[in-house]
Parts: structure tokens; sequence; C-alpha cells
């Protein structure tokens, strides 16, 4: 009988069932968006896409069972799904789990978003710490990779003030830990970690350290771990090794409540040790866990549930950051971006994935690092040869997002008016800080969007497919130049807009201007 129920109502929503297979043939001038965060430049799913799998798939960034549709129709499921577009626009979802719901939520794109919002991740009315949204942050891996010390640390934070920049977040990234699973300095590169913490903490910054969930095997974390059963197993009971990008490892057991206390307690006492105030919990990709040889604590559990669960443990830390993640969306947990490379194609990407997250419920999110966090894409540039034109025009990219992160160092790189340039970004983010902590804070009461689709803003008035403006909030509408040119034209919505001159604007209209290097445009809805 309920079979038949939900056939009927897939009828009327124009939508057909075929055993574990539905498949949605679009409205008039419908357009569907979501489940990807990093497909976000392919938004709205009008070409054709090869299926992509939620469950064991997250192509390097977060993933929500969740499609949107800016005729007020939405997809959404407990669990994950496949999901493919045809030649004709077509979209099939294929379900392994349960069947999936679709609603008719209203008739626009907010529409859809907010009932979603409401019923399947309401915000919890909390935000990760407020210093996110006021201040850049500074991360050392580009700079630094696998070298991570505390010279070096010390330098690159001493640059960031004497060159005048604002202070905020300093993230240390991977190997300033003796190994894997262990949550010591390594003595020879940090012979007196504490005292660089205080100085850090003295000069302004507040302290994150890079951590993950594996465990270097055969070490006594290792043995200890394996003897509580804290690592995930393989069918023969033993610690099962997992593949990731920095080698083979076991990994904790986070479904397993005791694993994932002392998890969160040996962090606690990293940071009474040490004065650290937050981590960036890397990888929990669902990948690394699709394996049909592991056994978790949960018997039951498919590879996006260990991913849920080193989510949560973040919630215990107001200072966090994720690259990976399921679900989730409404929590106090910052999100960025995947590692982007070195060019202008990724400066591209910037602002249709941070749309994206916006709409997959993830308001707290920082659009990677500026320049490119994928320090392959560094290794072979020498100093004279980086394009400084991207690197400035990707700092204006994150200048009026929620959150701005720089690595690369700009006063090593830049030349002297060019470092100048960046640094106004800075200023200006700092400027407007005040403002993205109350877009935040009304994110944790509502759930809209920090960062806002122009078609979710102003439904029907041809933004479906815009990819390179966006909306602070319901207040400012920002279009960065995202190439080499220096002019570009903006689609202005209905209304009068005042730009960053100071010039009003009629809306409803298309407008070229010109826009020097320093120049990044926004514009005030005047109401």
């Amino acid at each position: 009988m309920l079979r038949e129920i939900y056939t009927f109502i897939c009828l009327l929503t124009s939508i057909s069932l075929s055993a574990q297979v539905l498949e949605i043939r679009p409205l008039e001038n419908e357009y569907w968006y979501g489940g990807v965060t990093a497909y976000g430049e392919r938004m709205p799913y009008i070409q054709a896409l090869e299926e992509f799998n939620l469950g064991t798939q997250d192509a390097n960034n977060q993933v929500v069972p969740l499609l949107l549709s800016n005729r007020g129709r939405y997809v959404w499921s407990d669990y994950p799904f496949r999901f493919s577009v045809s030649e004709t626009g077509a979209i099939s979802i294929r379900s392994e789990y349960a069947v999936v719901e679709v609603v008719n939520a209203g008739a626009t794109l907010r529409d859809a978003y907010m009932t979603a919002c409401a019923k399947h991740f309401p915000p919890d009315g909390q935000l990760p710490d407020s210093l996110f949204f006021t201040q850049p942050q500074y991360n050392t891996w580009i700079e630094l990779m696998y070298n991570q010390n505390e010279t070096d640390i010390l330098n690159y934070a001493e640059n960031i003030v004497e060159n005048g920049f604002p202070t905020g977040v300093l993230m240390i990234d991977d190997n300033w830990q003796k190994y894997y699973g262990n949550f010591e300095f390594k003595p020879d590169k940090f012979p007196n970690p504490q005292a660089m913490v205080e100085k850090l903490h003295q000069w302004g910054f507040k302290v994150m350290l890079w951590v993950c969930p594996f465990v270097s095997a055969d070490s006594p974390e290792y043995r200890m771990l394996a003897a509580k059963g804290y690592l995930i197993k393989d069918k023969n009971g033993n610690p099962a090794v997992l593949q990731w990008w920095n080698g083979q490892s076991a990994c904790f057991d986070l479904l397993n409540p005791e694993a994932a206390d002392y998890f969160v307690t040996t962090l606690k006492n990293l940071q009474e040790e040490y004065g650290i105030d937050g981590f960036k919990f890397d990888a929990g990709d669902n990948q690394i866990y699709n394996d049909r040889n592991i056994v978790s604590f949960q018997e039951d559990a498919i590879p996006v549930d260990h991913t849920l669960a080193y989510a949560k443990i973040g919630l215990e830390f107001p200072f966090n950051e994720y690259r990976a993640c399921w679900k989730m969306g409404g929590q106090a947990l910052v999100q960025r971006l995947g590692d982007k490379d070195y060019s202008w194609s990724a400066v591209r990407q910037l602002i249709p994935q941070m749309l994206a997250a916006g709409l997959l419920g993830y308001a707290y999110t920082c659009p990677d690092m500026i320049g490119g966090g994928q320090y392959s894409s560094f290794l072979h540039i020498a100093q004279d040869e980086f394009d400084q034109t991207m690197i400035v025009r990707s700092a204006q990219v994150h200048a009026l997002m929620p959150m701005m992160q720089f690595s690369v160092a700009p006063w090593r790189i830049l030349s002297k008016d060019n470092l100048e340039f960046v640094k106004s970004a800075a200023f200006l983010h700092q400027s407007f800080g005040a403002y993205i902590l109350n877009c935040a804070r009304q994110s944790a009461k509502t759930g809209e969007p920090v960062v806002q689709h122009l078609e979710y803003t102003f439904p029907g008035e041809g933004f479906a497919e815009c990819k390179d403006q966006f909306m602070l909030g319901d207040k400012y509408m920002v279009a960065p130049v995202i190439n080499k040119e220096n002019i570009r034209s903006v689609q202005l919505p209905k209304g009068r807009w005042k730009d960053d001159k100071g010039i009003i604007h009629k809306g409803g209209q298309t407008i070229t201007i010109d826009v020097p290097l320093n120049r990044l445009p926004w514009f005030e809805r005047i109401r």
C-alpha cells in the first residue's frame, strides 16, 4: 500500500519510480543543485553527469544526500544515494538503502532549501568561534609543507605582523607530531612548543593543530589502541590497514563511543599541556572506509558513518576545521573547500563551490587557501614566476566570504604594490567582520546560507546559471574578477544598488565596469 501511495505522489510531481531507481524529469525552466560541494561549477545540473556515489565518493569535499530545485522541489534521503544526469537533463537516482524522499516544498530554490533545512538539518543555534568570521586565517602548509618546525612557524607569524596584516587564526599543519596516532611535538623540530604557542598568543594569534584519525602501525599507541579495541578491524579481528594519501595506517574506530571519548580526551589534554586552541581535522573521507573487509564497532556501518563520527568530534572544539563531511549541515563546524591548484581555473571554482556549500547547509565555510592549497602545484614555481594578478584576485574572492585563509606567504611572492592590494583585501574582510558574524549568527538561528546564490535571493530574475557573483547575506552582492581581465559585466537584480565607489545603479540590468587590480566590486542593496 505504501509503495502505491509513493508511486502516485511521484506521478503528481513528474517523477517516475522503477524499483530502487528514481527518475526526475525537469519541469519547464527548472534547475537542480546539490549533493556534492566540489561539483559547484557543474551546477545547475543541465549537462550530462556520470553517476556519482555519495556513499563512497566525496570529490575531496563535503557531500550531503540533498538535491534542490529552483521550482521548489527537493530530494532527500537519510542514506547515501547515487545520482547521474542524462543528456536531456533528467536526473536518475539509485538507492541501495531506502526509498528516496521527494518533496514539493513551494515555488523557489529558497522554499526548497528552507523546508529541507527545517526538516533534515535544522541549525543547532551554535557557532564556531567568532574569530573565524572577523579575522583572517593563516595556514603553514604551503610555506613549510612536511617540514613543520618551530623556527619557521614563528618566522611565518612574525612576518604576518611585521608586514601589517591583521592577526587571527594560525594553523600548524601536518607533520608537527612524532607520527600518526601520537600527539607529541617532534622534539628535534619543536624544542619548546609551550613557549612557541605562548609567543603566538602574545602576537595575537589563536593556534590550531592538524590532526587525523590514523595511527602509524606498530607504534606504542597502535599496540595500546589495538588492545583496547579502539581501532577499525579486519575480518580476522586484527587492526585493519587503510590506504590514504600519506600511505597505509590503522585508524581509530570513532563509532566506538569509548574510542571517540579517548580521542577527544587526548586532544583536550594536548590543549591543556601546550595551550592549543583547536584542531584542523583532516581526512575522514568516505572512500577511505570503502573496504568490505573492514569491521567496525557498529556492525552495520557504511563508509559515511565513519565520516559522520569523525565530524562529530569537532563539536567538542569551538576552533575546528573540516574538508570532508557527511551531512552535519547547521552544526557548529568550520568547513573548507577542497585543496585547489595554483591556477586561474581553481580561482573560478571558488564562487560556485561556495554557493554549493551554502545550499548544502554548510554556512560556515572557507574557500580553500588564497592562491591554492594543493602543494604539488607550488613545487616547481620560482619566486619571480608567480602570477601575481592571480594571487591578488584570489585574495579578493576570499575577502567578502565568511572566512579567508592565507598559506603561501604574499610578502614572499608579491611586489610592494600587489602586497598592498592583498593586505587591503584582508582589512576589507576585517571591516566587514561584524556584518559577516551577524550573518553567521542568523544562520545559526534560521539555517539561511551566509553565501547565497542569486537565484536563492532573487528567484525568477534570470540568475539560475550565475556562477561568478554571490550574495553575502541578503544585503551585499559581490562580483569579483576571476580572470586576467580588468573589466567585467555585472548582472544587477531589480531594485537600487550602491557600488563600492558610492555610485547608485538601477537594478534589472547588466552593466560593464572597469576593475583595476586594486578593486573588488561589491554592491549594497538599497531598500
